[in-house]
């Protein structure tokens, strides 16, 4: 564990791996019932982290939150349907995975009750993201320098049952891709042969992934319709799509329009970035940002975003054309550096 910061008031920095068991330990052994929350952009290492503490607090009262539906592409987790979009506000602490930024968090926060909360009950975050919390709410903080939030889980936890082996697994494959992004060090694959050796089963997994990943002939042909109408910019480096609310209401449910296409785009010969830009009744974009070069996170920084320096996301209330041209400007700049 790189760092870890017990965020207080005042504030404190503790360093070194015993000390994150030290206030993972304390936290969870001081009190008997939890909701363990997600951001409002779960993928598979917020629901592998969710499912995973689930399993180590399981003589615990333990509830699992997230402010949206788990998407269709995620639900190859088994136990992904016992994660609720009611908070249980009779919790007396707070687990948070998998972010540690608010505006990640903001339809929590939108919602007195949930704030409220919040601000009167103790919350542990755990994260994997190196950026620097921007919570308002007095919160401890494990953040480790690494590929997943799982991977700092695995760190915090001195053995593993199968069932807690597998959702370990099961994060840490989805944020690297199947262990091939850039960051995944030797490290990692020791990481996931302790998995496998605890009971963790890759096959099994990938079997229920490519499964669940197969597409109706309906969405094969609305994915050839956002293929004809991806646009380069900065001579063919930065692809993008804009999938507008009609197409986000008849086919999320189906699967992912954003992920339908990102993979695409990233195999497009040139291409080093591609963004897919989501827009909203309520004038809401949001942006999936996948790299080919360590800029991702950057760039979503650019509109108040974050995540990883190869996958990131952001969201803005601004008009689709201006957020277009500075998200080329920015791309522009980042490339060039």
């Amino acid at each position: 564990m790189n760092e870890v910061v017990k965020n207080t008031p005042v504030g404190s920095t503790l360093a070194g791996q015993t000390a994150a068991r030290t206030i993972f330990n304390n936290f969870i052994s001081k009190y008997g019932s939890f909701v363990v929350v997600q951001a409002e952009n779960p993928d598979g290492d917020s629901l592998g982290a969710a499912l995973a503490l689930e399993s180590v607090l399981m003589e615990k009262e333990t509830s699992l939150y997230c402010p949206v539906q788990i998407p269709k592409h995620l639900r190859y987790l088994a136990g992904w349907d016992r994660v609720s979009d009611e908070y249980n506000f009779s919790a007396q602490a707070v687990i948070i995975v998998d972010t540690a930024s608010e505006v990640l968090l903001s339809k929590l926060l939108e919602t007195p009750e949930i704030k409220n909360h919040l601000v009167s009950h103790p919350v542990l975050v755990v994260d994997h993201h190196v950026t620097e919390a921007d919570l308002t709410f007095d919160h401890e903080l494990i953040q480790g320098d690494e590929v997943s939030t799982t991977r700092v889980l695995q760190k915090l936890l001195p053995e593993v049952t199968p069932d807690v082996a597998q959702m370990l697994l099961a994060g840490t494959m989805s944020d690297t891709l199947g262990l091939t992004t850039p960051a995944v060090g030797a490290e990692d694959y020791r990481a996931v042969a302790d998995l496998i050796d605890a009971g963790a089963n890759v096959a099994d997994l990938e079997e229920a992934r490519r499964e669940l990943a197969k597409k109706t002939p309906r969405m094969l042909d609305y994915k050839a319709d956002l293929i004809k109408r991806v646009e380069y910019h900065l001579d063919g480096k930065l692809a993008t799509v804009h999938i507008g609310w009609e197409e986000i209401r008849e086919y999320s449910d189906e699967y992912n329009p954003g992920v339908l296409i990102l993979e695409e785009l990233r195999m497009v010969e040139g291409v080093e970035v591609a963004v897919a830009v989501k827009t909203y009744p309520d004038g809401k974009l949001t942006g999936k940002i996948r790299a080919l070069k360590p800029i991702a996170e950057e760039l979503a920084g650019h509109f108040g975003g974050g995540g990883h320096a190869y996958a990131a996301g952001f969201r803005v209330y601004e008009n689709y054309e201006q957020v277009l041209r500075e998200l080329v400007g920015a791309a522009d700049e980042l490339l060039e550096d």
